[in-house]
């Protein structure tokens, strides 16, 4: 039944039959006369292939959403709409664009049979071309994608028209077209337009202060008239947006006008009303960064993971990208807006905001962050860069075309050994266990000798407890030499196996007679297979890996070894229904809480590690130097977590070159460089998530089956002093020490061969035979 919404017919007129019938007549000799001039097949054409509202897909925006479900991240689509019920909107612009387009729209049979008319005498007797459109007439045009004023054009759009009058109710057609109509600003339909010129909506089940009022309704509806500026005299006719200059304004008030007294001769204002209302001056300035918010702006990379993520589910599993894009979904990520902005602000070292030891440096550094929760994977902040459509250096995702994208991948030193050290506790090795930790210390099982290429391995500085360090001692002083054993004790094949349990997917490898290092899938082999395409140097941190996976695994450690997947996305919904949600599994690490207990009682003890702020937290720095040199570093780490939060920072160099400070310096290491980042991060993340310190404290360890007297393997003679210089060991990869000694230098400095830029990576110290 027709006109039983809540804005009415004006003067109550009625539909009469007879008069229905004489409008057919007039309408089919108006068509008549048209053919005359276009041909009886093309006639017969438009009637046999007129589209209609149910036929059609209007492409609608999808929404991509913070962590709580209301703050919006990006908007995705060709088209900036989003497509509300005709019951769901309140009667302001529902009256004002019938006031403004089509007065007799709610007694007309959708066309404008006089304008028709016009057109068929001007086709036949060589007159000027006419217009004028009916709403009904217009939504046609639009519907059928119709363009240019010309008799073909103008014969179909009245068939549509008379079509959809026949199968629609007035409130249908009037629906479709304010949820089509372009608005200008890119804003198609009365809702994108409504948020896009007055932050409102015209959903009735808003609070009524957001809700788009009819002074302001009447603004959006003059526009249509002319949503964009003429390209070819965007200064003489701007059309009606009043913030595009003052000829506009101009335009917008007159037209605003024009819609007012309408307003009042269809009944929907009474004339005091229409007097009372002001032009409203509350339309915001046009934002020429308005579309950047999907690609542009650091969280471009979150939603680039997101349609990556997305990909692989069952709903989209093999569809392209447009289904997700113009599908009107509303995506809920995991990333705390909270987080995000603590992310940003440390990790952008372009801002202000950034720490002072970070800020102002030479711009091909660079740092990259990510923030995971414990115990579910939720990525909740990721800093990859600061611009979505540029490089990402915290992960890599697949691309649409299957083609992987992303610049995350670097050798992460030092900072790897909280996997080395996670898988000692495991297997019952107390941190107090001593270990031989001279200065410089043969390997020759790993092929680490004087005679070797590499050479043997070596601490860059000493340690108070050397050569005689417990585990933790070597621990927090980074010494290479006691993890090397530890990793040859372990074996290769434990220390990736614990990483990749953790949350380490992919690891990259060097292989000979390729420029760069290859990603290889730690999952897709048995841990001892994987492990042949790595060297014992993967215990020190030689292999890159990416800061999102890094993350990943500092998670599970805060979450007591028990590992979840690190993901982008919560929900997605389409029209209140629920079309994906999260799947949270965990999986156990195999740590009882013993090994967690002394695990996080080693790393709290890492000064970079300390917040200051109530909070326990643990963490590892790490850094890798430029080739063979020994004063030059080129990637920077620190990792940590609390109980509540885990995340990793990487800062390096964009181009691979050496990390050197505008004044000149090469003095940047894990605790100098990355560390500043994680410390302001954590601080600020922690207390905007406004969450209970006290609830997250760490374990205190028992340390059973400790012998009083740990017993430890001589060393080797050769290495109990310093080799002459004719005999100095090529440097061999390390990282630094979180803590600094007494000077203000760090305990321990990496060394590594060349990167290769615009990635940098690393390749190993020494050269493995062909697999």
């Amino acid at each position: 039944m027709r006109n039983s919404g809540s804005t009415p017919e004006p003067g109550g007129a009625t539909q009469v039959r007879p008069r229905r019938k004489r409008r057919r007549l007039l309408v089919v000799l108006a068509v008549c006369t048209l053919l005359a001039g276009c041909g009886l097949v093309a006639g017969g054409y438009y009637f046999d292939s007129v589209p209609t509202p149910s036929d059609l897909k209007l492409p609608e925006s999808t929404t991509v959403y913070y962590a709580d479900g209301r703050t919006p991240m990006a908007k995705l689509g060709a088209q900036n709409r989003t497509i509300v019920p005709y019951d769901q909107m309140n009667d302001s612009a529902k009256q004002a664009i019938v006031a403004a387009e089509d007065r007799t729209f709610w007694t007309n049979q959708g066309i404008d049979f006089k304008g028709v008319l016009r057109a068929a005498w001007a086709n036949v007797s060589g007159g000027q071309r006419q217009g004028a459109s009916t709403l009904t007439q217009q939504y046609a045009r639009i519907a059928a994608d119709l363009r240019g004023v010309t008799y073909s054009r103008k014969l179909r759009e009245a068939v549509i028209a008379w079509k959809l009058d026949d199968a629609y109710s007035k409130e249908e057609i009037l629906g479709f077209y304010l949820n089509t109509v372009p608005f200008g600003r890119g804003a198609y339909g009365i809702e994108a337009a409504a948020q896009t010129y007055f932050g409102k909506t015209v959903r009735r089940d808003a609070p009524a202060a957001r809700q788009l009022t009819p002074a302001e309704a009447m603004v959006l509806c003059a526009m249509v008239k002319q949503p964009e500026a003429d390209p070819a005299d965007p200064e003489g006719s701007p059309g009606y947006d009043p913030r595009r200059n003052a000829l506009a304004r101009q335009n917008s008030i007159d037209r605003w006008n024009y819609i007012r007294d309408g307003m009042v001769k269809l009944g929907y204002l009474t004339p005091q009303q229409a007097a009372d209302l002001a032009y409203p001056d509350t339309v915001r300035p046009i934002d020429k960064d308005a579309g950047r918010s999907d690609l542009d702006r650091p969280t471009g990379l979150v939603v680039n993971h997101v349609l990556a993520e997305l990909r692989e589910t069952e709903p989209f599993r093999g569809k392209p990208d447009e289904v997700i894009r113009d599908g009107g979904y509303r995506i809920v990520t995991t990333i705390d807006k909270r987080v995000q902005d603590a992310a940003e602000a440390a990790a952008d070292i372009r801002r202000d905001t950034a720490p002072q030891a970070v800020r102002g440096q030479p711009r091909n550094w660079q740092a990259a962050l990510v923030a995971v929760e414990p115990g579910t994977g939720r990525v909740l902040g990721y800093y990859g860069g600061d611009k979505g459509s540029g490089a990402d250096y915290a992960g890599w995702y697949y691309d649409e075309n299957g083609e992987t994208r992303g610049f995350g991948q670097h050798p992460p030193g030092s900072s790897f050994k909280v996997y080395d050290l996670a898988a000692a506790v495991r297997d019952g090795i107390s941190v107090k266990q001593r270990f031989d930790s001279p200065d410089t210390k043969e390997f020759p099982a790993s092929g680490r000798t004087k005679g070797s290429a590499a050479g043997p391995i070596r601490n860059a500085e000493r340690a108070p407890c050397q050569p005689d360090c417990a585990l933790w001692e070597a621990t927090v002083a980074s010494l290479n030499v006691t993890y090397f054993e530890l990793t040859e004790k372990l074996g290769t094949a434990k220390v990736i196996e614990t990483a990749r349990q953790a949350g380490v997917e992919s690891m990259w490898e060097t292989v000979r007679g390729n420029p760069r290092p290859q990603r290889v899938d730690l999952r897709s082999d048995p841990a001892d297979e994987v492990a042949k395409r790595f060297s014992t140097e993967v215990g020190i941190g030689q292999y890159g890996i990416t800061v999102q996976d890094h993350a990943n695994g500092m998670a599970t450690f805060a979450a007591g070894g028990k590992r979840a997947d690190a993901h982008f996305v919560r929900s997605v919904a389409k029209d209140d229904e629920e079309v994906w949600t999260e799947q949270l599994r965990t999986t156990d690490l195999g740590l009882d809480r013993e090994a967690i207990d002394q695990l996080d009682w080693t790393l709290r003890r890492v000064r970079a590690a300390e917040l200051g702020n109530g909070w326990d937290s643990a963490g590892k720095t790490g850094t890798w130097q430029a080739g063979q040199s020994t004063t030059q570093n080129v990637h920077t780490w620190m990792v940590g977590w609390t109980g509540a939060l885990a995340s990793a920072v990487w800062l390096g160099t964009t181009d691979g070159k050496p990390l050197r400070t505008r004044g000149g310096s090469y003095e940047v290491y894990g605790s100098t460089g990355a560390a500043p980042i994680w410390r302001q991060f954590m601080t600020r993340a922690t207390a905007a998530m406004k969450l209970d310190p006290d609830k997250y404290r760490f374990g205190q360890p028992k340390f059973p089956g400790e012998t009083p007297e740990p017993t430890r393997s001589a060393p080797p003679p050769a290495t109990t002093a310093a080799p002459t210089p004719s005999e100095s060991p090529s440097p061999s990869p390390s990282s630094s020490s979180p803590s600094p000694d007494p000077t203000g230098r760090p305990t321990s400095r990496p060394t590594l061969t060349p990167s290769l830029p615009p990635l940098p990576t690393v390749s190993p110290t020494r050269t493995r035979g062909p697999r």
